[in-house]
């Protein structure tokens, strides 16, 4: 292996809290220990493709006070994949007889600006897609370093990702301010969180909120269980209850809920809505089962209002959480580390506490970017010891 003289580093795949970190200490990692020079790609792969005009450099000067801060200031697109590329002309995306984009392979521009550069190795931050990017340069026969980052907590390589920690954070604040609502009006409050097919967020911030009910792609549910621990809530000294569900959790139907098609999306979907659904489910089935009175509940709540929330892409933003900006100096670190060592063409992840590398080939070991999916253990310590705190999964 060549020495690496010229680093690289780009973020990708949507923004969390953390990225900042992590550039920060594979910028300070790098020429402290290595004497290296460190320069930032923006824009992720649309600035690979655009080369030098996306490139800047990164000192230890321009990094020294990022730590905490939230977003990239190499900016994220998640929109970019050089090997499958929308055409586009003036009238925007251009579009076949079948009205699906047209696409082309660019990748071997990104190549070429990456050899001009000088650049020896890239650091490149980010979830599933732009991982598979990742995976795929290197086979092109550029060095790739990757740092696994997704506020969903759902890659099976490492033991978790950075962001996910802050994110809940950012949830149970939600919490603590619905819960205070809820009590004062003896409301039911539903929180829809981010996570995709994955329920990590939602448990996570439901154990640490306090819910009542949760409600997860990963455990099939009936929307009668989860009314009836609701009304049990309800009945109780508190007289409000408190119901997290995850934005990939299917209706009471059993269908998924999209808001938004869309075909250059990695993903293809965006999930949300969630939430609204739950809400008003559980309203029209409390309210239909009064008593002699009238009343829904009791004679201080006679008709039961649920209100729903979503986070949405709040969940991403903010400041950085302590135990992620330690995490992420630690991955920051192990990455140049593990390139020095000659791992070129791996991803740093966290395995029992140690950092270790990973073949990229591993990581995403086919096309399909959920081919690394980490979804719940309906049956893990976790959910166990959720239930045994009266949570109730619907199942």
């Amino acid at each position: 292996m060549g020495e690496i003289k010229k680093l690289g580093i780009m973020t990708g795949g949507g923004d969390c809290s953390g990225l900042n970190a992590v550039i920060r200490a594979v910028v300070t990692t790098a020429i402290n220990k290595y004497g290296m020079e460190c320069v930032g790609i923006q824009n992720c792969y649309r600035g690979l493709y655009l080369g030098e005009s996306q490139m800047v450099p990164l000192t230890l000067d321009n990094v020294d006070e990022i730590i905490g801060d939230g977003g990239t200031i190499l900016y994220n697109s998640n929109k970019d994949n050089l090997f499958k590329y929308p055409r586009r002309d003036k009238n925007g995306i251009v579009k076949g007889a079948n009205g699906k984009p047209l696409y082309d392979n660019v990748s071997g521009v990104a190549v070429e600006n990456v050899k001009k550069a000088g650049i020896d190795a890239l650091v490149i931050i980010g979830g599933d897609g732009t991982l598979t990017s990742g995976r795929d340069y290197s086979r092109m026969g550029i060095k790739v370093m990757g740092v696994p980052k997704t506020i969903d907590n759902d890659l099976n390589s490492t033991d978790q990702t950075f962001g996910f920690d802050t994110a809940v954070n950012r949830n149970v604040d939600a919490v603590d301010c619905l819960k205070t609502t809820g009590k004062s009006h003896h409301r039911v409050m539903v929180l829809e969180v981010m996570g995709r097919e994955a329920g990590h967020l939602a448990l996570h911030t439901g154990i640490a909120g306090g819910a009542d009910a949760i409600i997860i792609p990963e455990i099939p549910y009936d929307i009668v269980k989860i009314k009836d621990r609701v009304k049990k809530a309800l009945l109780s000294k508190k007289q409000y209850s408190l119901v997290v569900v995850a934005e990939g959790a299917p209706s009471p139907e059993g269908k998924s809920v999209i808001s938004i098609v869309q075909d250059t999306s990695p993903d293809g979907v965006k999930l949300g809505g969630i939430g609204g659904i739950i809400s008003k489910a559980l309203e029209a089935m409390l309210n239909s089962e009064r008593d002699e009175n009238g009343y829904a509940i009791s004679d201080t709540i006679m008709d039961v209002e649920c209100r729903s929330s979503a986070l949405s892409h709040v969940q991403r933003g903010g400041d950085t959480s302590a135990a992620d900006r330690v995490l992420c100096t630690r991955y920051g670190s192990a990455a140049v580390n593990l390139l020095v060592e000659g791992y070129d063409k791996h991803m740093v992840a966290l395995r029992n506490n140690e950092m270790v590398p990973v073949p990229l080939e591993e990581v995403i070991p086919s096309s399909n970017m959920s081919s690394n999916f980490k979804p719940v253990d309906p049956n893990g310590s976790l959910v166990k010891m959720a239930k045994t705190m009266g949570i109730c999964f619907g199942d």
